[in-house]
């Protein structure tokens, strides 16, 4: 039965992945027809991660009162209904408000998942989880890849992911008499006394907590900033050719991918501390070689390194939570964790594009230098802090 679980869970992070990057894939099509600029993709993609983030923030009371096996199929549910608004929408002030309900049924599942998981599995199922979202955000851009080329249009690829998702809805629905109770809600019901959400003034008070918050929020800025401008960094700076530079941005994120998938093996003899550390030292190497002039070969490799020594560091950190702040709070600490992730998708991105504007593009390896100088300086103190 834990496997059968597992397994489901693993399907539910595939969900979670595929529509993530199908608003990029479907845009180039989708604000022709409804007549707006092209950079309106951006206010759709901020709409969305607000309602992520506080659905990441309401995680712990939303897990408290359901049970992580409900919240998982409300959100499944929620993201599917949004996707069916997506693709009835026709005009672009339709999607912005479908994209808050969008949103909030990403956060909640993201954070109750990988909580579960930090809970009741080992380490590699953690790096095995997120490559799961990998495969979910390649599979989603590639079935609308394939209606668009097809002739079909793209409200139609919205619906097919959209069916997909109620599909998975009806599995996990399903399996929730394999869902155990958060660890600590039974004992406190054996008192009489339900359990209570953590405030979060509370949570940033406790050791380390301010420094796994800074950590995440670094983490996901370097991954979101790399993912979004190496192609535009590798064309128009190393003059690398704009279809190479592309493969080699697709290449960022197959490493990411691959690289949890081989994680989940060296979580066997190595602690998550001690993979986050060699994660740190193959980004560095990765930007390394972006800051010598090299020549644009040496720069996607680069990039490929970078891309490799982001894998383990996001599933990681999240697995120590528990141990380091205790099963009790792992809850309400990975919900910030998320929040502060997706700030940092949000707003780090947009930050170096104004940069890159005014000062130049050279300043991409400086940006990523910088940024995981203040992540590794974080996490060490975290290590620090809490003894793991």
């Amino acid at each position: 039965m834990t496997m059968l679980l597992l397994a489901v869970i693993y399907a539910a992070f595939i969900s979670l992945g595929l529509p993530d990057s199908v608003l990029g894939s479907a845009w180039p099509v989708m604000y022709e027809g409804m007549g707006v600029p092209f950079s309106y993709a951006g206010i759709v993609s901020t709409l969305i991660s607000m309602g992520t983030v506080i659905s990441s923030l309401m995680s712990d009371r939303l897990t408290l009162k359901l049970g992580p096996g409900r919240v998982t199929a409300l959100s499944v549910a929620l993201t599917a209904a949004a996707l069916f608004g997506f693709s009835c929408s026709t005009e672009f002030w339709m999607l912005c408000l479908i994209a808050i309900p969008y949103g909030l049924g990403a956060g909640s599942i993201d954070a109750a998942l990988n909580n579960y998981v930090a809970l009741h599995y080992s380490s590699r199922h953690m790096s095995w989880l997120h490559c799961m979202w990998g495969v979910g955000a390649s599979v989603g851009p590639a079935i609308m890849g394939w209606v668009l080329t097809g002739g079909g249009q793209w409200p139609t690829g919205y619906c097919i992911i959209a069916a997909m998702q109620v599909a998975l809805t009806a599995v996990i629905v399903l399996s929730l008499p394999l869902w155990r109770k958060r660890p600590g809600q039974q004992e406190a019901a054996a008192d009489g006394q339900p359990a209570a959400a953590i405030p979060l003034t509370q949570l940033v008070r406790m050791p380390g907590a301010r420094e796994v918050i800074i950590t995440f929020f670094c983490y996901c800025a370097l991954e979101s900033t790399a993912g979004l401008w190496a192609s535009t960094y590798l064309a128009l700076y190393h003059q690398v050719a704009e279809e190479v530079a592309a493969t080699c941005a697709s290449l960022f994120y197959i490493g990411i991918t691959v690289g949890r998938a081989i994680n989940g093996f060296l979580t066997a003899k190595f602690s998550d501390t001690q993979l986050v550390r060699a994660s740190l030292a193959l980004m560095g190497a990765g930007v390394i070689v972006l800051l010598l002039p090299l020549g644009g070969v040496a720069a996607m490799a680069g990039m490929v390194f970078f891309g490799l020594g982001c894998a383990p560091v996001y599933p990681c950190i999240i697995h120590a939570t528990p141990a380091r702040f205790g099963a009790e709070k792992s809850q309400a600490f990975i919900g910030v964790q998320m929040a502060s992730a997706y700030l940092g998708t949000t707003t780090m991105p947009p930050l170096f594009g104004l940069l890159g504007r005014s000062v130049g593009l050279w300043l991409f390896p400086v940006f990523l230098a910088a940024v995981l100088g203040v992540m590794a300086f974080m996490h060490e103190r975290l290590v620090r802090k809490t003894g793991l």
